[in-house]
């Protein structure tokens, strides 16, 4: 059942709009208060979410804006008795896929919905279809410790025991989970993951086992949990040291019986799923704490995998570096790039705190604001942290986020230009814009062929 979410400070246009979704056997959840509204998107992740614009405390565009932000990829169409060519193509720059006026007209709804869950559909596949065949689903590395994370995922994969996988932010959990459901016997089924954190404690068992109709307040259709969604597949349980304790004791239910119950049902559901676990946390302590249960971490440990911090494998460094400025320039239509030996040595120097993922994001924004093929030593020391000054200073930027957005997209465009020798047809259609629009922004930001 695909599920919208909708937002608009009107109860009766809310009410309206679930009436007939509802009836078109849409899962529909609706809030008026905008700001409760944001925790809904982020654990619900709907196939389409209405948003209406004027509202109190944070406007359609507003929210859009955050959205965006955030990096949530959720499938957007703006609603709004305000209608104005200015709004339409306002909603558009900032990511909405459709816009509908009030009064709401039924069949416009219905067709703007359908394309809407369509739409997100296709991205979901894409997305999957990228995860397989794409570099960013690779374990990069020769050290010691990576080799053996590799060696116990191929030994693992093979069996339905469950791992739980643990580490710092950033070093890469999701991936060894990815990599073990890959190879493992249940690849064809789904993997299905659940971000433990980001589920306030009220609704994660709704989200976890779903809830029949009428179970709770708001519940006016059954819901289909994540444990029946991923039944022959794997369950992936991320941030599982964030989770309630009267959540815990139905996890390990499940796990001692394989079987489930919706939230407000009576009936017995058998699932048959493979859990995999991910924290940050350290277990022991929050046992001993109270904030976790004894007797779920050890059904959940049954194959512990530690993922090192980048610093205790500072020999893959120069690995994934590379491995960072190919697949950044292929995605972005750069030319080759190479990171000279001195560059190389600064970068590897650096603690990495945000481990992994921090050192991917430093050269995605190395590559883009630098605009030689050979990233040299200066280049890199540029945008190293604590050098803040000669960052506001190449980039000119201010206090004002929207300025640093409109200096960085300025840096990116000139950039694009030079690599394509000024050819305005080919950069614009690596950017993926229309020829006039990148006109448009090169008059705004008087960008010159001459510098």
């Amino acid at each position: 059942m695909k599920s919208i979410l909708v937002i608009d400070d009107e109860k009766e246009i809310c009410e309206s709009i679930k009436m007939i979704l509802e009836y078109e056997d849409y899962y529909v959840d609706s809030s008026s208060d905008v700001l409760a509204a944001l925790k809904k998107i982020e654990y619900m992740m709907p196939d389409a979410l209405l948003l209406d614009i004027q509202m109190p405390k944070m406007n359609g565009f507003e929210v859009l804006g955050w959205i965006k932000e955030k990096g949530i990829d959720v499938t957007v169409i703006m609603i709004s008795a305000f209608s104005s060519l200015e709004n339409a193509v306002k909603a558009t720059k900032l990511g909405a896929f459709d816009f509908i006026e009030k009064p709401i007209d039924r069949d416009k709804l219905l067709i703007s919905v359908r394309n809407a869950v369509n739409h997100a559909g296709l991205k979901k596949e894409n997305k999957k279809l990228k995860e397989v065949i794409g570099n960013d689903s690779k374990i990069i590395g020769e050290s010691a410790k990576i080799k053996n994370i590799l060696e116990t995922i191929e030994r693992v994969a093979v069996t339905d025991a469950r791992v739980m996988i643990t580490g710092e932010n950033g070093t890469g959990k999701e991936l060894v989970a990815r990599a073990i459901h890959s190879k493992s016997k249940r690849a064809a089924n789904e993997l299905v993951e659940v971000n433990c954190a980001a589920i306030p404690n009220e609704l994660i068992e709704s989200e976890l086992f779903g809830h029949e109709k009428g179970s709770f307040t708001g519940a006016s259709n059954q819901r289909i949990g994540k444990f029946e969604k991923a039944n022959g597949g794997t369950l992936f349980l991320d941030e599982i040291g964030d989770m309630s304790l009267q959540a815990q004791a139905k996890v390990l239910r499940a796990i001692e019986e394989g079987r489930i119950e919706r939230v407000g049902g009576n009936n017995k559901i058998e699932v048959n799923v493979r859990i995999i676990s991910a924290t940050n946390k350290n277990l022991q302590d929050e046992i001993s704490e109270g904030n976790f249960r004894e007797d779920l971490y050890h059904r959940l440990n049954v194959i512990p995998l530690h993922v090192p911090p980048l610093r205790e494998r500072n020999e893959d460094i120069p690995l994934l570096i590379q491995h960072f400025i190919d697949d950044i320039c292929v995605k972005n239509g750069f030319s080759k790039k190479k990171l000279d030996d001195k560059g190389l040595e600064l970068l590897k120097k650096q603690s990495w705190t945000g481990n992994v993922r921090e050192l991917r994001n430093f050269i995605e924004r190395v590559l883009i604001m630098s605009p030689g093929d050979i990233l040299s030593e200066n280049d890199i020391r540029v945008y190293l942290p604590g050098n803040n000054s000669k960052q506001d200073e190449l980039l000119n930027i201010s206090n004002s986020f929207q300025e640093f957005k409109e200096n960085a997209e300025k840096a990116f465009i000139f950039k694009q230009l030079e690599a394509n020798s000024w050819n305005i047809s080919k950069t614009a259609e690596i950017l993926g814009i229309q020829r006039s629009h990148l006109y448009g922004k090169m008059k705004k930001y008087n960008i010159e062929k001459d510098g």
